[in-house]
This record gives structure tokens, sequence and C-alpha cells, in this order.
């Protein structure tokens, strides 16, 4: 079976690649990451979806490091996206033996956005209007593109930064549009507000933190 992974960075590619694994990293931009996709599904063979990655979290009382398992969450309808009843029937499946794997995992609800959402204000009022834990810029793509082809679909994430957590400025700009590492902006947003220092440390550390856990559980992951 060949696992196609939607995720942001290549860091979380390299992380997910293996021989019956086809990673793609959106950079941020959601026509890219559903144009790969569906380039991938189009090549055959792919029979699951994952939506993998790291996420920042709505919910006060998970932290950096924490695994999520996510019911995804559709912003624009208020409720759970179930497209079609043989998708649902597909996504349960799949993401039920994805909970086996992880009992210590939270499971829940899953807000996707086209944009990175930074701020004490923005994450508190996304988590009072849809209750979701974490927010992720793939998952959603990633369900839209798994139930066109009625493929089973999950979601995989672990928590790059609470909730009580303000990105500073320079972590906005430090993707490039092929999900790399834009070091370039990320010194110069330094360079132009070098009091941001502390909290982009931070940032990379609860980062880091994320990135290893991701490391742990999927290694323990099978399709």
């Amino acid at each position: 079976m060949t696992l196609l992974v939607a995720c942001g960075l290549t860091r979380e590619a390299r992380i997910f690649a293996r021989d019956d694994v086809v990673a793609v990293a959106g950079g941020g931009d959601a026509a890219r990451l559903e144009g790969g996709l569906e380039a991938a599904v189009a090549r055959g063979g792919v029979r699951a979806i994952l939506s993998g990655g790291i996420a920042g979290a709505l919910d006060p009382s998970l932290k950096p490091g924490d695994v999520v398992i996510g019911i995804l969450f559709s912003r624009e309808s208020g409720s759970p996206e179930q497209p079609n009843e043989a998708f649902a029937a597909l996504d349960s499946r799949f993401r039920g033996r994805t909970a086996e794997m992880f009992p210590k995992a939270r499971f829940g609800h899953i807000v996707g956005s086209d944009t990175i959402v930074a701020t004490l204000a923005s994450k508190r009022a996304l988590y009072e209007a849809t209750g979701a834990l974490a927010v992720d810029m793939e998952s959603h793509i990633a369900a839209r593109v798994a139930a066109r082809h009625a493929l089973p679909f999950a979601t995989l994430r672990t928590i790059s930064d609470a909730a009580n957590h303000v990105l500073p400025p320079a972590a906005l700009v430090g993707m490039k549009p092929d999900g790399g590492m834009a070091l370039g902006a990320v010194l110069a947003s330094l360079a132009r507000q070098p009091s941001q220092l502390p909290a982009l440390i931070r940032t990379g550390r609860d980062a880091a933190r994320a990135f290893r856990a991701l490391e742990r559980a999927w290694t323990s992951f099978e399709i």
C-alpha cells in the first residue's frame, strides 16, 4: 500500500519518507499542496491519505510535543466534515486504527486554515468558535482530496506551539514556498526587531520538541 502524506515543511516530509510513502510538502500554499496531492493520486497506487506534521494548539491543555489524532473540523460550516457516507466509513476505520496505535494521544477536532493562526486573540476566537484541539494548514486540503477519490484519511499531528504562545514575526516568514526554511527572511525579520529573539528561541525549542514527538510517533505507525 502506498500512503500519501500531506505536510507543510520539507523537514516533515523527510520524517515521513520511506519506500511505501509519498510525502508532499505544500509550503503553506493551499493550491500548491492540493495540486501536488492530486498529481500523486493520478500516478496511481495511493491507497490512503494522511495529514501529518506539526500543528498549533487551540486547547489550552495541550503542550508542545503532545500527539493529536484529528477528526477534521470545517471552519466554514462549523461542523466536522463528512463529504459522503463512503468516505466517512473509510475515514472512521483508518482513523480508528491510528488511535489504537497511539492510546495516549488526544483525539478530537482539528481545524484547517489557509493562513497561520499566530496571535492569542485569533487562537482564542477559533477555539471558542470550533472547540477544535488544534489548527494546521494542510488537513482540510488533504481531506478534500481524499473525499474526492474516496480514499481513507487520517490526521496525525504533534503540537509545536501552545495556545498561550504568540508566534513572533520571524516565525511567520520562516517557510519557503517549497516547504524549506527561509533563513534569510528569518534573519532579516530579527534584524528589524531584535526584541523578538527570546520568543523566537522559545518557538524553535518547542518546534524541536514537536518534531521529535513526530519522529517517535511515525516509527510506530502502520497502515
